[in-house]
């Protein structure tokens, strides 16, 4: 019988920058009176590990450029928050009242370029994203190892709008030692067929299970572990490989 577990791990602490991350992590499996196994998928959320890196930033701090202010005119933003999105950004894709899309410096096509104002406090700070949400699953994934002695992989989870739907999911923004893709392409389905297109993103797949049970507002769990798949690997497989090239874009 095939069988998945999402575990969330409840009662950490608030994360600021420098905390030993991955020991409260693990305290906190522990402290929920869970092991860690072998092939476990932890599940951390995008917020904690920014607060950890420090990727938090006061708005009084920000002078916002001339487009900036340009543009907050056109958005109804704070001049101050566009400045912090023009940085993060590779290019801006559309603007329209109380909107600004666009493609992130990790390459992902958002509202904002991923900065949030909820979960932090003070109205005057936002969190952005990680530097480099692949490379700081990856120091999670191999430190959680080092002290635990059990092969995991990582995924760091975002919420993010989705084109021509309504409502969030979740997404993968970085991840380490899972299969980030399941390909069927080339595989025959139950009727004959020779499947040409089908590839499953099973990262932002395992992104969106887990928040079910991390949620988004005063649940105050922002790591899960899923159980019961075999989807590690040893090869680097990044999410970033999630984020569809600009030259293959549809709609531009």
């Amino acid at each position: 019988m095939k069988k998945v577990e999402i575990i969330g791990i409840e009662g950490l602490p608030e994360i600021k920058k420098g905390d030993d991350l991955i020991g409260i992590i693990l305290n906190g499996i522990k402290s929920n009176n869970i092991e860690l196994k072998d092939n476990d998928i932890i599940v951390i959320s995008q917020k904690i590990v920014s607060k950890w890196e420090g990727r938090i930033v006061d708005l009084n701090t920000v002078y916002p450029s001339k487009k900036a202010i340009i543009l907050a005119k056109i958005t109804q933003k704070d001049p101050r928050f566009i400045e912090l999105i023009l940085n993060e950004s590779r290019r801006i894709l559309k603007i329209t009242t109380g909107h600004i899309i666009v493609e992130t410096k990790h390459g992902i096509v958002c509202a904002n370029a991923g900065i949030d104002r909820s979960n932090v406090n003070g109205e005057e700070y936002v969190t952005l994203l990680p530097e480099d949400p692949d490379k700081s699953a990856k120091i999670i994934k191999e430190e959680i190892e080092k002290r635990s002695g059990k092969k995991v992989g990582v995924i760091i989870s975002d919420t993010y709008g989705r084109p021509l739907r309504e409502g969030q999911i979740n997404l993968a923004i970085g991840t380490a030692g899972i299969k980030i893709f399941k390909d069927y392409r080339g595989k025959v389905d139950r009727s004959g067929y020779v499947l040409q297109v089908k590839n499953i993103a099973i990262a932002d797949e395992l992104a969106s299970a887990a928040e079910l049970v991390i949620g988004q507002g005063d649940e105050g769990i922002p790591v899960a572990i899923i159980r019961g798949l075999n989807i590690l690997t040893n090869e680097e497989e990044e999410a970033k490989k999630l984020n569809m090239p600009y030259e293959k874009w549809l709609f531009k």
